[in-house]
């Protein structure tokens, strides 16, 4: 460690938080993550960092890839630190508790050095690599190839790893996308085909792609959170992490070269995760754009502080209930309406101070793949659907006031479903309501409606 990181270290020791006991560094990676933010910090790399302090992962550690111009920061952040930095779970009460995650044990900044950071995932220590490049970023330039994206880094990687006869890596998607693994099945053999055909039919016959689910509601680190972490413990962290207590990581099971053994840090394994994924997107993750923008027009700044509100409450529960459950297939184990009931407490939670500004960003991205599949679904099985249009008119008319009407690209958002006359009229009745009696009025009278 650098004088820097054993000064940070010293901190932690001697505020109580135990440093990681396993070996670290370059050499213990087995993972390598692109798109390493909090959202990563508090769901994969902690599950890794309890294998690892359990000795079941060895071998197993991450290297952070930056692709953005915005991760330069974090590589300086986590590089200062030896990649070590803090979680801080925010129990009810008011109650922290804070760890040190070691799992990150190396990151590079792809931009810096492109070729470089082909050869360290084409290096057959490297057997899976993850992403979390957020639901926008499963895009590229077919005009321009040489991009440095994701899908660059990967497929030339995998096209080293064909040449060198050494077994590829699988390519685990933890974004909030439909079926992740599929779509980024479906990139990668669309990126590869352009440059490699042969290449492309090798990626598919043997790569694998396996779809998973997410759910831990990870807000911004503030100024104000790095300050109570000092506060409180007597340390500096360049970047911490705060979340919530609740955790589930729901991983389909195909590896083309092995995995880490995650069921044994409360992962659940199994063979289809699409009910749980469809359960996650259209009752969480629509839910959070449900609050978001009535949240932001009624004046609120946190999540909690919307879904406090009795009205925005009321109108979550409803759409949870009357439009998005019945949408939901069985999901097994899984109790739909204690679920739903357990939405409003976590979106409700103090203690996590999201804020409806992180909800609300990449809307157009998000409302087309949490609330629109609801719409359609609805449209297909004859449900009501004023409900989850109501959250897409609540988008048009925050954007409409806070950035001007042309800002607003609602065929974008709806697709084809901008021609369905159903949704058309609910979308303009509600938007004119808004317009000439505001949002709790409107809220109110979406409730009397249903």
């Amino acid at each position: 460690m650098s004088s820097s990181s054993d000064a940070v270290a010293t901190q932690w020791t001697q505020a109580g938080l135990g440093l990681p006991p396993y070996r670290r560094g370059p050499g213990s990676a087995g993972i390598a993550h692109i798109g390493v933010g909090n959202f990563h910090r508090a769901h994969q790399a902690v599950v890794l960092d309890s294998l690892m302090r359990q000795g079941e992962a060895t071998g197993w550690g991450i290297l952070g890839i930056g692709v953005l111009p915005g991760d330069v920061a974090m590589r300086d952040a986590l590089s200062a630190q030896d990649h070590l930095y803090t979680l801080t779970l925010r129990q009810p009460a008011g109650i922290r508790e804070t760890s040190v995650i070691g799992s990150i044990v190396d990151y590079v900044f792809a931009p810096d050095d492109a070729d470089a950071t082909i050869e360290r995932l084409a290096d057959p220590a490297i057997r899976i690599v993850s992403l979390t490049i957020t639901e926008g970023g499963y895009v590229f330039d077919a005009n321009d190839l040489s991009a440095l994206t994701a899908f660059r880094l990967i497929t030339s990687a995998l096209a080293l790893r064909r040449k060198r006869s050494v077994p590829p890596f699988t390519v685990m998607s933890c974004d909030n996308v439909p079926q992740n693994g599929d779509v980024a099945r479906s990139v990668v053999l669309d990126y590869a085909r352009r440059v490699d055909p042969s290449l492309a039919d090798w990626i598919a016959t043997e790569v694998r792609f396996p779809n998973s689910m997410v759910d831990r509601i990870t807000p911004v680190t503030t100024a104000e959170d790095r300050a109570a972490l000092k506060e409180r413990l007597g340390i500096d962290d360049a970047w911490p992490v705060s979340c919530e207590p609740f955790f589930q990581w729901v991983l389909e099971d195909s590896f083309s070269a092995g995995r880490p053994p995650f069921e044994n840090s409360g992962v659940q394994i199994v063979d289809d995760v699409e009910p749980y994924e469809l359960m996650k997107l259209r009752m969480l993750n629509a839910g959070h754009q449900a609050i978001a923008y009535f949240g932001l027009l009624l004046g609120y700044r946190y999540a909690h502080e919307s879904a406090a509100d009795p009205l925005v409450r009321d109108y979550l529960l409803a759409y949870l209930c009357r439009e998005a459950m019945p949408t939901v297939p069985p999901v097994p184990g899984v109790d739909l309406d204690e679920y739903a009931s357990s939405l409003l407490d976590r979106f409700a939670s103090v203690e996590v101070q999201d804020t409806l500004d992180r909800l609300a960003t990449d809307a157009s991205n998000r409302l087309q793949k949490f609330v629109v599949p609801v719409i359609r679904a609805n449209l297909q099985g004859r449900g009501p659907i004023d409900l989850a249009v109501a959250v897409v008119a609540s988008w048009s008319y925050y954007t409409e006031q806070t950035t001007g009407p042309d800002s607003v690209d609602v065929v974008t958002v709806l697709g084809d479903l901008a021609d369905d006359a159903r949704v058309t009229d609910a979308l303009a009745r509600t938007v004119r309501s808004m317009r000439e009696l505001g949002a709790e009025a409107t809220l109110r009278a979406l409730l009397a409606r249903d």
